[in-house]
This record gives C-alpha cells, structure tokens and sequence, in this order.
C-alpha cells in the first residue's frame, strides 16, 4: 500500500510539472511597435523603457526562469508587424505581446495571437473593436479606447456649450472609430456634428483642411489624429487663429507633444487621459525613474506598459506556468493596483476597467517646473468611461 501510495504521489507530481511549468525555460515578451517614426513618442523606445522596468523590478526571473524582452519596429506596416508576430509565435517562443500602434495593426496581431491562446496586450490601439466584435479570450485592451476618449471630453465640451462639431480626422480605422465613439457622445449630450473631413498619415500642411474647418461655422473643432498628424495639426490651428473662434479638442494628445509644442500653443486644450505622472505620490515616483532613465516624462500609455507587465509576470508567477489559457484565466481574477491603476480589472471581453480622467493643459504661469503641464479637472470611473455591457457586442460577455 506504501510503495502505490509513492507511486501515486510521483505520477501526480509529474503531472502537476507537465501543466505547471515554463516553456524553453525562459518567459519572453514581445513587443510590437512603432519605434522610429509618426508615433514614436506614443510607445516606441519610452514603452521598451517601461517594460524593461518592469521585468528589473520583478527581479529579472519568475520562478526562477529568465525574463526576457523582444522588440521590432512595424513602421505602420500591418504586413510587416503579422509577419514578425507569426515568426515570433511559430518559431522564437514569445508568450506575451505588446502590439502597438495603428488599429489595424492591433487588430492583426491579436488574432494571430489568438490562434496561438498568446496573451496579447494593446495600450495605444484605440478602436473598441478589439473588445467588440473583434474580442477573443486572449487580448487585453489595457490603457484606453474611442469610448473612453469620447465619454469624457465629449460629454464636458457639450455641456459647457460646445453644441456643433466638425472632425478634422485621420483616414485610418482609428480616425472612424473616434468620430463614430465621439458622434454618439455628442448626440447623446444634445449637440450635432455638422461635418467631417479625413485626411491621410503624415501630413505637414493642413491649412487646406483647417480652412474648410473654420468655414463650417461650427463651434468645436475635434481632432481625430494622433501623434505629428496631431501636433502638426495643432500648429496649423494656432498660425490661422483657428482657436479663437472654435474649442479644438484633440481626441488623442500626448505629454511629449505638449512638452514639443509650449504651453504657449497649447494652453487650454481639454481632452481625456488614462494617467498623469503627477496625479499622486506613486505615480510621480515612478515617473521620476522612468525620467532618469530616458530624459522624459512618461505618457498614460507608457506607463500602461509598466503595469500590463507585471501583472502579467505576476500571473506566470502564481500560476507556474506560462501557458496562456492558466495566465488569462489568472489575470482576469486579480484586481490591478498599482501607480497606473487603483482596484482595475479585466472583463470577459477584454477591456481593463480603471478611472479616466478630463485634463488641461496649464497656462504657463500656472506651470510651476518642466512638465508640469496638466490640470486634472474631473475623474470618471472606469464603469462609466468604457463601453457597458449593454452596448457590448463580444460574445464573450453576454
């Protein structure tokens, strides 16, 4: 009875090792970006930052495996950001990845990772898509979406009397999902959107789509661009005087663009943040490691990197194992607090649930240091920034 009893115990150990465990010893996390060009200071170079951060805090090893990060630049090359994802997943291990950067490439690499059952994290995507029709088990919407974006500054710009909107907007998925998130906003707080107008990726002169803007006689003109499509848009709004007859609200604006552009270009603007690095004590201490590091001060998006990351080692920790279906199912059943996030979680359909926030940029009198530049005017719970489950569209959360 004694020998089977021991027996028994080794089969159930050794199974026990099969599902709890490592694979090729090392647990590798990818990251997919753009780090050279239009949207470099939205992830880029500061994200790889951020995540290495994270994996040296961690102690460089779970379990006592090496952690170890990879990155590629996708140029906003769908093609290319697919091709590199699927290599990784089929042939160099990767067990998590960060895809950032155009819509369109978030919403390809998380299918690929699906196929794979790989955690797949996006914290500068912004369509809901991948939340919605588009959700899988195994994507994680991390920092903020059109939704988000569109629930808080739409809302406060229509009740201060911002009624008729026209849409200066980047032709790319993201620039229709915020007019589309934003235009329900707006109707719903009893304004109108009066008009639209696209233009494409790099633009340096948008004099002609800012003249069209200003002669639709409305009283908000929305940015639905990121990025330098943004800043170069911002600049333009200023050199017409734009800003003296229309509320510019930027659907999406970053602190490196504000730190780029002045306070002097940019004073008043309101718009919606998922963060701010001197919104409290741990935030400002982490961001003052992160400025040592990369002579800026991170972004809510860099920051997102940050904490995704460890709550993923954290998972692969407590679980044993790597294997994405066990560290998905442990994500979603740990609350996330942390200097991003104060009691966050991640729903069944993908979407990580934490406060946004309604900022302005300061006046700069009112600036007291460098980047000292936002003024935290409203806080929104996450329960009422993102989209409900009434209006959810993901199968796995009905």
């Amino acid at each position: 009875m004694k020998s089977l009893s021991y027996a028994a115990l080794g089969l159930f150990s050794l199974s026990a090792a099969s599902h709890a465990q490592i694979s090729n010893d090392i647990v590798k996390i990818g990251q997919i970006s753009d780090l050279s060009g239009i949207y470099v200071d939205v992830d880029g170079p500061g994200g790889s930052e951020a995540i290495r951060m994270a994996i040296e805090d961690f102690g460089g090893q779970v379990n006592g495996k090496k952690i170890e990060l990879v990155t590629f630049d996708h140029q906003n090359k769908t093609d290319l950001a697919s091709s590199k994802a699927k290599e990784w997943l089929d042939r160099d291990g990767v067990d998590m990845i960060f895809g950032n950067g155009p819509s369109a490439i978030a919403l390809a690499v998380s299918s690929l990772a699906a196929g794979m059952k790989t955690p797949f994290f996006s914290n500068t995507a912004l369509t809901t898509r991948l939340t919605n029709e588009a959700c899988n088990a195994f994507t994680v919407h991390y920092a903020y979406d059109t939704k988000a974006l569109a629930k808080v500054s739409a809302d406060a710009i229509v009740k201060s009397g911002g009624k008729d909107w026209y849409f200066l907007a980047l032709d790319t998925a993201f620039g229709e999902s915020v007019v589309k998130d934003v235009s329900v906003e707006i109707d719903g707080s009893g304004g109108k959107v009066v008009g639209v107008i696209k233009h494409p990726a790099g633009v340096s002169d948008f004099s002609s789509f800012l003249l069209q803007a200003q002669n639709s006689g409305a009283s908000v003109l929305g940015l639905a661009s990121s990025g330098s499509d943004a800043v170069n848009a911002i600049k333009g709004i200023r050199e017409f005087g734009i800003s003296n007859s229309m509320t510019v609200a930027p659907s999406l604006i970053f602190i490196a663009d504000i730190h780029a552009l002045g306070l002097d270009v940019t004073q008043g603007l309101q718009f919606t943040e998922s963060w701010y690095w001197d919104m409290n004590e741990k935030a400002r201490a982490w961001a003052q490691r992160f400025f040592e590091r990369t002579k800026k001060m991170p972004n809510g998006a860099q920051a997102a990197q940050y904490s995704a990351t460890l709550h993923y080692l954290n998972a692969v920790k407590a679980t044993g194992t790597d294997d994405g279906e066990k560290v998905m199912e442990k994500m979603k059943a740990t609350p996330i607090n942390d200097m991003y996030a104060t009691d966050g979680y991640i729903r069944p359909d993908g979407r990580m649930v934490h406060d946004m926030f309604l900022v302005e940029v300061k006046k700069p009198e009112e600036s007291k240091e460098p980047w000292d530049y936002y003024k935290v005017i409203a806080t929104v719970p996450g329960e009422d920034a993102f989209t409900p489950k009434s209006e959810s569209k993901c199968s796995l959360w009905q």
